[in-house]
C-alpha cells in the first residue's frame, strides 16, 4: 500500500503561484499513475491533473490547463503540482492519489489518498 502525503498549501493572493508536493511512502516499487484532485467547500471532489509513471504523459482538467503543471521525481517518490495564475475559484483542499490505471479522472479509480493540503486564494 502506498501512502501519499501532501504539502505546500497556503494562503495567497489571486495571480500568485504555489507549488504543491506529494511524497509517497510504503510499497512504491511498482508503476503507478499519480493524480491531483481538489475539493472546495460544498462541492464535489474534482480531478485536476494526472501523470504517468514515467512522467512523460500528463493530462489536466480544462479548468487548470495552461496554468498548472504536474511533474514527478521517482527517485524521491514525489509528485509536484506547480500552480500559476491562481484564481479564487482554485480555493480547495488538494489531494494526491495513486492509481494502477492510466488516464482516469474518476476518484474511484484511485486507491491511495493523502490527507490533503489547503489552498486558499484571496481576491
Amino acid at each position: 500500500q502506498v501512502q501519499p502525503v501532501e504539502s505546500g498549501g497556503g494562503l495567497v493572493e489571486a495571480g500568485a503561484s504555489l507549488n504543491l508536493s506529494c511524497t509517497a511512502s510504503g510499497r512504491t516499487g511498482y508503476s503507478y499513475t499519480m493524480g491531483w484532485f481538489r475539493q472546495a467547500p460544498g462541492k464535489e471532489r474534482e480531478f485536476v491533473a494526472g501523470i504517468s509513471w514515467s512522467g512523460v504523459r500528463t493530462y489536466y482538467s480544462e479548468s487548470v490547463k495552461g496554468r498548472f503543471t504536474i511533474s514527478r521525481d521517482n527517485a524521491k517518490n514525489t509528485v509536484y503540482l506547480q500552480m500559476n495564475s491562481l484564481k479564487p475559484e482554485d480555493t480547495a483542499v488538494y489531494y494526491c492519489a495513486t492509481s494502477a490505471l492510466w488516464g482516469s479522472t474518476r476518484g474511484r479509480d484511485f486507491d491511495s489518498w493523502g490527507q490533503g493540503t489547503q489552498v486558499t486564494v484571496s481576491s
